[in-house]
């Protein structure tokens, strides 16, 4: 199919829509729905007027930074006890995203931001990629450094990639990073950057490197470096993944000694965590200053889920007592589809160009693909059909979210999704549980209403059933089947059976 197919316009126009305006202007979904007559005129009012932000002036520097497993309420503007003055003030002077979701876990949140698409349509959408897995972000897949490095881009990267290890074609040099540096697995020792098997994870470009110290200042310490080198000649996208405050609880001893008034061991080193990495965001804000490039450049900040508040999502790390996170009023926390688990802190920066203000409309972690691309002035041309919409109408001219609509996760025994202010949380294996809530009264999800509310409990599981039926089966089964069907077969120690006789 040409990428520049027409699609019909609205009765009684004679405008024209391609392929590539709707990409840029929002969502594939949308488009896929232009055919169907009853939501024609919807669809096309949903992007009447959205035009590709680079149109509007320079292409901006963009600095993604991301924390990993910190809880909504773990930040100051979000009234933490955690003090976070630098963070603090980027969402101050920018917008703060108050129902920005991600996926509820690891993977599948960097996955959602690398592609503009769900993860269950190339199945990253279960849990994260462990060590021994095989599998990575599909290699037919366009990601995001790769789609800057085509518009011009330089392309960086410093902290925890978590896409796929098992061969070199899943790591981030050869997805679009110009450079690389950091970890490639989930979680490693914060200080001697071993994995939980032991083994070293940390390289340089595509080489393993051999080095010490607290991987989270390092990883600042590399971003401020990319700037101080970057030649200005072009503009710059720099990926800054931070692997705090995820287990295990660890910081240098100046860090925690800032928080000697929690009692709580482990919420003292978490806290501590938090602010490393809200330190090192206020050493790359001043080398951008330093640089001249802070005016012309967009800053992100998220965490990739929720905190953790269950053990069992806490990584290979011994973790005893409480756990620390905090999310707020939100309901349990990363790894479920509550909202504890997907509405995550986050705010966007861009000085002169977006206004002080609180976005209370939807978002989701695949709207940033199009909406980088359009300030990027980047070609949507080689990616598959994208889930994410441009957010910039919403986030630089003040303009309702365009989205209606969130996909929580689709799995093969479950599934959760949110129209409007309705959110169906289905779990279909047996015995089956149905849960639906109002949002907009009951944001904290006590109140379940699917028995007062058949027929939109209807409507949300045809809809879950609808996205099923395009689902690609979760990889890590696959990997848990191999594994399970070729691994030695399990007998008693030969002593054992030596001594217990015929």
């Amino acid at each position: 199919m040409s990428i520049d197919r027409d699609f019909p316009a609205e009765a009684g126009t004679s405008n024209k829509i391609t392929r590539r305006d709707a990409l840029m202007a929002g969502t594939a979904a949308a488009v896929s729905r232009f055919a169907v007559p009853a939501g024609l005129s919807g669809a096309l009012a949903g992007l009447a007027g959205v035009q590709p932000a680079a149109a509007q002036g320079t292409r901006p520097n963009i600095v993604y930074i991301i924390s990993d497993d910190q809880g909504w309420k773990d930040v100051g503007f979000h009234g933490s006890d955690i003090k976070t003055p630098n963070i603090d003030k980027l969402a101050a002077e920018g917008a703060r995203l108050e129902q920005y979701y991600a996926q509820p876990m690891c993977t599948p949140t960097r996955a959602a931001l690398m592609t503009g698409r769900y993860p269950f349509r190339y199945g990253l959408q279960t849990a994260v990629i462990p060590q021994v897995g095989s599998y990575g972000l599909a290699l037919d897949e366009y990601p995001l450094p790769q789609m800057l490095k085509d518009a011009g881009y330089a392309t960086a990267m410093s902290g925890k990639w978590h896409l796929g290890h098992s061969k070199t074609a899943y790591w981030p040099r050869q997805r679009g990073f110009d450079s690389f540096y950091g970890a490639l697995l989930g979680e490693i020792d914060h200080f001697t950057h071993k994995a939980a098997n032991g083994n070293p994870d940390w390289y340089r470009n595509n080489k393993a490197l051999n080095e010490q110290g607290f991987d989270n200042i390092l990883f600042g310490a590399e971003a401020v470096r990319v700037i101080n080198k970057h030649d200005q000649k072009k503009p710059l996208f720099l990926y800054l993944a931070f692997t705090a405050p995820h287990t295990p609880f660890q910081a240098p001893k100046e860090f925690v000694d800032r928080y000697s008034n929690i009692a709580d061991e482990s919420r003292r080193k978490y806290a501590a965590m938090i602010s490393v990495i809200d330190d090192q965001v206020g050493k790359v804000v001043e080398a951008l200053e330093k640089r001249g490039m802070r005016e012309n450049t967009l800053i992100v900040f998220q965490s990739d889920n929720g905190g953790v508040v269950d053990a069992h999502f806490a990584g290979e790390s011994a973790v005893k007592g409480k756990l620390p996170a905090d999310n707020g009023p939100y309901r349990e926390g990363k790894g479920t589809t509550y909202e504890g688990g997907t509405r995550i802190a986050g705010l966007v920066n861009w000085p002169g160009k977006i206004k002080p203000a609180s976005i209370g409309g939807v978002m989701h972690v695949v709207d940033m693909y199009p909406t980088l691309a359009g300030l990027a002035g980047a070609k949507l041309e080689k990616n598959k059909p994208l889930d994410g919409m441009d957010m910039w109408p919403a986030l630089g001219e003040g303009k309702p979210s365009p989205r209606t609509e969130v996909v929580y996760n689709i799995e093969p025994m479950d599934g959760a999704v949110r129209q409007g202010d309705w959110k169906l949380v289905w779990k279909a294996a047996l015995p089956q549980k149905i849960e639906l809530f109002d949002l907009s009264k009951d944001d904290k999800e006590t109140n379940n209403l699917a028995d007062q509310n058949p027929e939109m409990v209807k409507k949300l599981q045809a809809r879950i059933t609808e996205l099923a039926s395009q689902m690609v089966p979760p990889l890590i089964m696959h990997d848990a089947v191999r594994l399970l069907l070729h691994s030695p077969t399990l007998l008693p120690d030969a002593s054992e059976m030596f001594n217990v006789g015929d």
